[in-house]
């Protein structure tokens, strides 16, 4: 068991969110925030695996810096509340991060209304319901740093993907905005923009892997940007090369490519 700390120790440490804590870029992300100094909020929908992460990350740190608290980002009309709870139990919010994403298997014959609404309700929807009050809390505040985990794959429309890669372009123009609107307050906005990275989302719905990096380096390189308080970064750099050279593919050449 992890050894409790005092009330003064827990508010001296910076305090993060973490919304899509319990599996993969959110998990290492939360165990690398806890081991960089924060205390950590962890939501996510499975209470079970939530719970199991904060576990080993208050083993790991011998103190209980990380708790767990179930949220379903779809249920819009809870965030302000649970915001309100979290920070104060957290006892304040410097950090917030918004990770939770869904995808369907990648197939450019396959026509899925239903899937690709329910990717944009939770991708977009869901993260704009937590983005706007914590930016506003934040430019309150006259400081913060709001993190979403957008995709490369929002940087063109490709055709095996319309709905995820719709859903993450939409998730990268609300942070933009965001940033413009708030940078003038202190906060800071960063677009993280992955390549792939070994999730379980990855290994589900992908049709092939190339370069797939391990979840841990993900979460140092994407810990390494918002240190630096950057703007946008790709994780890992490589993609923004290979994401700069797609963009600018002529369109009669890009629709005839497996992309």
């Amino acid at each position: 068991m992890a050894q409790s700390i005092s009330e003064n120790a827990l508010n001296q440490r910076p305090k993060a969110i973490v919304v899509g804590a319990s599996s993969g870029i959110g998990e290492a992300l939360s165990h690398k925030l806890a081991a960089e100094g924060y205390r950590v909020a962890l939501l996510a929908r499975r209470l079970d695996k939530l719970e199991a992460v904060a576990t080993a990350i208050n083993q790991a740190q011998g103190a209980d810096v990380a708790f767990a608290v179930q949220h379903d980002v779809l249920e819009f009309d809870t965030v302000p509340q649970v915001l309100q709870d979290v920070t104060a139990k957290l006892g304040g919010l410097d950090l917030f991060i918004y990770n939770t994403g869904t995808q369907t298997p990648n197939d450019p014959e396959r026509y899925d209304p239903t899937g690709d609404i329910g990717m944009i309700n939770v991708n977009v929807n869901g993260a704009i319901a937590w983005l706007s009050p914590v930016a506003a809390r934040f430019q309150k505040a006259g400081g913060g740093h709001i993190v979403g985990i957008g995709s490369v794959a929002g940087d063109r429309g490709r055709r095996p993907m319309p709905g995820y890669g719709t859903s993450k372009a939409a998730l990268h123009a609300y942070l933009e905005a965001l940033r413009n609107r708030v940078r003038r307050y202190g906060v800071t906005v960063t677009t993280i923009k992955p390549g792939q990275i070994e999730t379980e989302m990855l290994k589900a719905n992908a049709d092939k892997t190339v370069g797939a990096i391990p979840v841990e380096q993900g979460a140092d390189l994407i810990y390494a940007a918002i240190k630096k308080k950057r703007q946008v970064a790709y994780i890992p750099f490589k993609w923004q090369i290979v994401s700069l050279v797609i963009q600018h593919i002529p369109s009669f050449i890009f629709h005839r490519l497996p992309i």
